[in-house]
């Protein structure tokens, strides 16, 4: 009788392998991180795996941090096709005519790919004195108004200040608020309709991602099955697949020194590989990860505390101990 019950048990085991498949919580890493508040994973288009930690659940609106970046880059794309705006290559000089007077002619030149591949050699804020920058009436004026600190195109320097003219940008091409534009083209069509998106004191939404985007984590994960759905939502397509090819395969990136080993950037979004797959991400501050596999098709949200004293650390934590764990479920997930 044992041994029927123990041939029983096996054939059980063999025949159902989603129920034995080890779950990703019970892993030591992720059960003793007083840092992560959530992880939803989806795979095919399906939510396999979802769980809040450390007092968070389904209803938080999470800080996304540089998570904003990434979704404004995919309403660039939506924008582009729209002919709302001309190119990536388009001068940024056409949405701020003033800078026909400034003394440094380079300014009127600097495109708008090159300020979302954090190369534009326009001043960057002091990430040390933070309150400085957001404390600024007119923060795009600002940034616009102080010296060049590189050749435009030659040197990645992380910008998050310049990063906010991609909103500025998006707002003048489309005559619609950034946040405006998103619902109508990006939240409402896939049913996200929980978002706080807060403006910076020159009256538009932020771009940078210092005063963030929140949304709940599983919301999340939906932006990021378009990277793995060539642009649609659904049968609804929502970002032209030209876009997705260009956020996909970059022409130009960047290498980084954070984030993923040998991680490159390009137009708001990191590339990385992880055991001879490619994967193209999304990274804020703390640990805040937008992860979208193509080839198992499958997307990772990732939020957790922002607070300055554990972010570095819970960042790391995640690229080297946490995600691992996520990676080999998903690939043993049918």
């Amino acid at each position: 009788m044992k041994k029927y019950l123990l041939i029983l048990g096996l054939l059980l085991a063999f025949s159902k392998p989603d129920f034995a498949q080890i779950k990703p919580d019970t892993s030591f890493y992720l059960k003793n991180d007083k840092n992560i508040y959530a992880v939803v994973i989806s795979k095919n288009n399906n939510i396999v795996y979802q769980h809040f930690f450390n007092g968070k659940s389904d209803a938080t609106m999470m800080n996304d941090q540089s998570l904003t970046k990434s979704v404004l880059s995919i309403l660039i794309g939506i924008a582009i096709d729209k002919h709302c705006i001309t190119s990536l290559d388009e001068p940024i000089s056409r949405y701020f005519p003033q800078l026909a007077k400034d003394k440094d002619q380079r300014k009127q030149n600097i495109t708008i790919r090159q300020i979302m591949n954090q190369a534009s050699g326009l001043y960057h804020e002091d990430l040390n004195n933070l309150k400085d920058y957001l404390g600024k009436k007119n923060q795009s004026e600002y940034v616009l108004k102080q010296n060049m600190v590189s050749e435009p195109g030659s040197t990645f320097y992380y910008n998050n200040a310049a990063s906010h003219l991609l909103s500025v940008i998006l707002t003048k091409a489309t005559g619609m608020t950034t946040f405006d534009f998103a619902r109508k083209n990006l939240f409402d069509p896939m049913g996200i309709t929980d978002v706080n998106w807060i403006k910076m004191n020159d009256g538009f939404y932020d771009g940078s991602g210092l005063l963030s985007l929140r949304m709940h984590t599983q919301d999340m994960v939906k932006i990021g099955g378009l990277l793995i759905n060539n642009g649609f939502y659904g049968n609804k397509r929502l970002v032209p697949a030209s876009w997705i090819k260009a956020l996909l395969r970059p022409d130009n990136t960047f290498d980084t020194q954070w984030g993923f080993k040998d991680s490159k950037y390009a137009l708001c979004w990191y590339h990385f590989t992880y055991n001879g797959t490619s994967a193209i991400y999304a990274l804020g501050w703390g640990g805040q990860f937008l992860i979208a596999i193509p080839k198992y098709r499958a997307v990772i949200a990732v939020n957790a505390s922002i607070a300055d004293e554990s972010a570095i650390m819970e960042s790391a934590r995640f690229t080297d101990k946490i995600f691992p764990v996520l990676y080999d479920y998903i690939r043993k997930l049918k």
